[in-house]
């Protein structure tokens, strides 16, 4: 009886083994399928959790074929053709600190290359329409470029090597990528520097909509200092003078100003989009050109000698911040959940 009552207990015992096997093996398959099929994800998406959730990347090509850009350089005063991968480094040098998180880097990488070659003609883009013959200029019109050595000198000299290594290395790790909306190249890939905690819709800024371009949260841009808050005065005497000249409608007085200047409207994000100046009513982005501004959102104080204008944000607040997107980074989240948190409902997919 004993001998019998052991070999059951063996069977048994043996079957307890092969079970714990399988859920060992099985588990860690399981785990993430799991967690995939129910796990709302927040705004803001860490890395872990992006690679369990895959489907902004596609690893197919796109069916655009891209070779050489027409640039328009200001200082040599003609168009150069470049590749569109050595393009970019210029891009990156000129248009996001060197010193950025490497994930920033390689975000701004993705939407330059989206952007520049949104603008190729043999692709049918609109190209530059300060420049005729080029797909792009140099400059903030466009996409700002700064070539290798012109970079370089306003950089330590011990520093120099590594920063430029480490935006070459920012292009080569996305080479071919480019943002796409329902299986097109995103046309607009608008960016700037930075928000005051949120960016804005396109319809607000620019006056057309698009499904990629809409408000989205920003936090982190305090470390922007004056590219996220930046007090402007002007004397009263002399913004009077600046209205009247721009706006010669408005007839303003330095006397009357305080009476004068009034927002009327503003966005959710802060940006203002409709005030009055004496017997005009004009845009945020107009006042905000008119006396050269960070941004259009911002708020007047009339003070005794002086009006004070404090401006939050630097640039038109559409589609990515740079500064949000390194304050993204350094929290952990990679280039692609960058993008696709500025660009919603955008995915990164490769040209040929």
């Amino acid at each position: 009886m004993r001998r019998i009552i052991w070999t059951v207990n063996v069977n048994k015992s043996k079957y307890i083994i092969m079970v714990i096997a399988a859920l060992i093996l099985i588990l860690p398959i399981m785990a993430p399928i799991f967690y995939k099929s129910n796990t709302k994800y927040k705004t803001y998406k860490k890395n872990e959790e992006y690679i369990l959730d895959p489907s902004n990347v596609k690893a197919s090509d796109l069916g655009i074929k891209y070779d050489k850009i027409k640039v328009y350089l200001t200082g040599a005063n003609k168009i150069v053709e470049f590749d569109v991968e050595e393009y970019l480094p210029g891009v990156l040098a000129g248009e996001m600190p060197a010193n950025f998180e490497m994930e920033a880097l390689k975000a701004q990488a993705v939407a330059a290359r989206t952007y520049a070659i949104s603008r190729l003609k043999s692709l049918g883009g609109t190209g530059c329409s300060n420049y005729q013959g080029a797909d792009l200029c140099d400059t903030i019109h466009c996409q700002v470029y700064m070539d290798k050595d012109t970079r370089m000198s306003g950089w330590e000299e011990d520093k120099r090597e590594e920063l430029w290594s480490k935006i070459v290395s920012a292009v080569k790790s996305t080479e071919r990528q480019v943002l796409t909306y329902n299986g097109q190249l995103v046309m607009r890939p608008q960016y700037f520097a930075a928000s005051s905690g949120r960016t804005e819709d396109a319809q607000t800024v620019f006056g057309f909509s698009e499904p990629y371009l809409k408000s989205v949260e920003s936090p982190g841009e305090e470390i922007a200092k004056e590219s996220f808050k930046k007090s402007y005065e002007f004397k009263y005497e002399n913004l009077a003078n600046t209205i009247n000249k721009n706006f010669p409608s408005a007839k303003v007085s330095a006397k009357n100003l305080h009476k004068q200047i009034e927002i009327l409207e503003i966005s959710d994000a802060g940006t203002v989009t409709k005030m009055k100046i004496g017997n005009e009513t004009i845009t945020g982005s107009q006042f905000r050109f008119m006396l050269d501004l960070n941004s259009a959102n911002f708020t007047l104080n009339f003070k005794q000698n002086v009006v004070e204008i404090l401006c939050r944000g630097n640039g038109h607040g559409v589609g990515m911040s740079q500064w949000g997107a390194n304050a993204m980074a350094k929290k952990g989240y990679d280039y692609i959940s960058i993008l696709t948190h500025y660009y919603q409902g955008t995915r990164v997919e490769k040209v040929q």
